[in-house]
């Protein structure tokens, strides 16, 4: 149980990342809510599709997931860095859509589908092994969201902006291994 929790939090580092980013534009309880459900949900039903999938697509991802999470979240990154500059000089803040968050959800767990595989294959009780990740993704993303809300009042206006530094900071760091 240990180790799937050590599995769990590690996994779930890119989901406090992406929630500080989100946090600090200012969140309501309700996109908390949303948020929190998104995340936790892909987080869980991404590794039963990857032991559901296989042995062959989960390694043909393999080398590849943290690349292509990484690069979708810095492209979500540059888009709000690229609104906040040009697109909506005095515009009011408008809170992430459910669709910009399924994409962010999907992206940070693609890496899962390759952890489903190798649960699998050492006899773990896949459901217990979803339920485990997807409560300690709610928990570290309910706490990314509070720190990032923390900073965004000391931020002001620029808070958005910084959000979108620190979500392409964070797909840098997942893109080249460092979460």
């Amino acid at each position: 149980m240990v180790t799937l929790v050590l599995v769990a939090v590690s996994v779930g580092l890119d989901n406090f990342g992406a929630a500080t980013a989100i946090g600090v534009s200012g969140v309501d309880g309700q996109l908390r809510l949303r948020i929190a459900v998104i995340f936790g949900s892909f987080e869980a039903v991404m590794p039963v599709l990857g032991l559901l999938i296989g042995h062959s697509v989960a390694h043909d991802l393999d080398g590849n997931t943290k690349l292509v999470a990484g690069a979708v979240l810095c492209l979500v990154g540059s888009y709000t860095i690229v609104s906040e500059l040009i697109g909506r000089r005095g515009a009011q803040h408008t809170p992430p859509s459910t669709r910009r968050l399924i994409v962010l959800g999907a992206a940070l767990s693609i890496d899962n589908l390759a952890i489903g595989f190798a649960l699998g294959a050492y006899h773990v009780n896949i459901l217990v092994a979803a339920l485990v990740i997807a409560s300690v993704s709610v928990i570290l993303t309910l706490l990314g969201l509070e720190l990032g809300s923390r900073l965004g009042e000391h931020l002001g206006e620029r808070g958005e902006l910084v959000g979108g530094f620190v979500l392409f900071g964070v797909g840098l760091a997942i893109a080249t291994g460092l979460l």
